[in-house]
């Protein structure tokens, strides 16, 4: 059995909207009042989420922050970019610390885009597994995917061409 069927199987992922595989691990039972005027969310929430070799997080958005943190496998290329796309989309590398800047956590700020996908290598292996943590806890009232349609994909071709794929 291969190293991710191993930890599909073990860990009990799932299928996950944006791409890839996940399940919920935490759900905490204290409640917080978001101040933008969400209803009660949970404090915290708590997934592990595994892509492939060849998958990818679409591009999405979370109206919490949220914290990648880097568990196995080849490390992850997590793209973010502003709600409105004022800025060139910056990426960060998910993955055992080096001197090349590559860090083991990243905090995506709330409603920021991002998307992810794991940097293959012959080394590395054919998966990346990461927790993700989002505080006020995760809620799927609060996370959108960039229609194929939109004005914000519309500007990501034509700006960034090349990350039109992770649509």
């Amino acid at each position: 059995m291969t190293r991710v069927r191993q930890l599909i199987e073990t860990l009990e992922l799932q299928p996950h909207p944006e791409g890839g595989w996940y399940r919920e691990v935490f759900r905490s039972v204290a409640h917080v009042t978001p101040a933008d005027g969400r209803p009660a969310r949970s404090a915290m929430t708590s997934i592990y989420f595994l892509l492939e070799t060849g998958q990818h997080s679409r591009w999405h958005r979370v109206v919490s922050d949220e914290v990648w943190v880097y568990l196995e496998g080849a490390p992850l290329t997590l793209w973010t970019a502003d709600a409105a796309w004022r800025t060139a989309p910056a990426h960060t590398r998910l993955g055992p610390v080096d001197a090349h800047g590559t860090r083991p956590q990243h905090v995506v700020p709330a409603g920021q885009w991002q998307a992810a996908e794991p940097i293959a290598t012959h080394t590395s292996g054919d998966y990346a597994l990461a927790a993700c943590m989002v505080g006020p806890g995760f809620d799927f009232a609060d996370f959108s995917l960039m229609p194929d349609g939109s004005d914000e994909a519309a500007l990501l071709r034509h700006h960034w061409p090349e990350l039109a794929r992770l649509i």
